[in-house]
């Protein structure tokens, strides 16, 4: 199994990275800013800068889970972490499944922590593990918090995958209880409903990673590295702007994690005055790490942040809280979803 395990990691870096970058629309495309021609701002003075697990992040963003678990992948962590330290942001590791099972790939995580000591790093394991595992887990890259994945569509679709996921809320309530560090659970491409958030916030989560459709499609993955067919669920989904807006429609104290088809500056700000906590992106850092390296990754991170600060400007907020005030304007399919599903869409317009 330890083998299988890491053979797969490879095989999903191969795919993630011949795989077009979008194949389906994240929903951000049906969400627009309204343009402040008088902000009335020093763009120096624009503060993006946020607080997440009790730590500064110099931007909300975070390195979402890729990889770890092959002495092939150990660079790959190493360069995002690099990243990470050097730009101030948050990163977690990839599933940590292959290293409980062969300490001899633990190094390829724990490079992790080695070299961003002193940021937010985030674990990762299925939302099934025990509690050993996850505290294992947790000492293996001194984690200030971990992810707790959801990936039903994807273990159906992997040839090897598991087919029985009985009893995962009830898992995830005792995991919640037991764990010293925060729990975030974080789905795998297809979303959050606000019924599955409700459930969540009853069993104690207080942390959600969006994971919506528009990102990495691990579907799609599965089925070329020859999983159990059904390219039709390829498709499967909730797209990550309308899972985040029914997530924040809950009106539950949460802190919800946007994820999933993000790309540009502008996607992170419309994000962010949905109401999110913090955006992540993961094949995006891949990519330019695999074509321009830990430098062009760190210039990258940089444009980003540095994007959001202009976008920030251009609607006349000069800080986070100043952003979450400011009007959104919801469109098509996104729009018609959210009504249907009874949510106020003109809420947003008339704040």
């Amino acid at each position: 199994m330890a083998i299988s395990r890491k053979t797969r990691k490879l095989e999903h870096i191969k795919y993630a990275l011949e795989l077009p970058d979008t194949d389906f629309p994240s929903g951000f495309g049906d969400i627009f800013l309204v343009h402040n021609a008088l902000p009335e701002l020093n763009r120096d003075g624009v503060d993006c800068s946020c607080f997440f697990m009790g730590k500064r992040l110099r931007a909300p963003l975070m390195i979402n889970a890729i990889t770890g678990g092959h002495t092939a992948v150990l660079e790959v962590n190493r360069g995002l972490a690099q990243a990470a330290a050097r730009t101030g942001i948050a990163m977690a590791v990839g599933s940590q499944r292959a290293a409980l099972d062969d300490p001899e790939v633990r190094h390829t995580f724990a490079v992790a922590r080695e070299e961003n000591p002193d940021g937010l790093l985030l674990a990762n394991l299925s939302a099934l593990c025990t509690l050993e595992e996850a505290l294992e887990a947790i000492d293996m890259v001194a984690a200030d918090g971990i992810q707790l994945y959801l990936n039903v569509n994807q273990e159906l679709a992997m040839r090897e995958g598991d087919t029985d996921f009985r009893g995962v809320l009830e898992n995830i309530a005792r995991l919640v209880q037991q764990l010293p560090v925060p729990v975030v659970v974080k789905e795998v491409g297809c979303g959050l409903s606000r019924e599955t958030i409700t459930a969540l916030y009853r069993a104690g989560v207080r942390c959600v990673d969006i994971g919506g459709r528009g990102g990495t499609n691990f579907a799609a993955i599965e089925n070329r590295r020859g999983g159990r067919g059904g390219a039709y669920l390829e498709q499967w989904g909730i797209p990550t702007a309308v899972g985040l807006l029914e997530a924040l429609s809950t009106g539950l104290p949460l802190a919800v994690i946007a994820s999933g088809g993000l790309r540009t500056p502008v996607d992170m700000t419309v994000a962010m005055a949905a109401g999110a906590a913090l955006t992540a992106m993961a094949g995006p850092f891949l990519r330019v790490l695999q074509e321009k390296g830990p430098e062009g990754l760190v210039d990258y991170i940089n444009g980003l942040i540095a994007g959001l600060q202009r976008v920030m400007m251009l609607t006349g907020a000069g800080n986070l809280a100043a952003l979450a005030r400011k009007p959104l304007v919801i469109t098509g399919f996104t729009a018609e979803w959210l009504q249907r599903r009874g949510i106020d869409v003109d809420a947003y317009a008339r704040r």
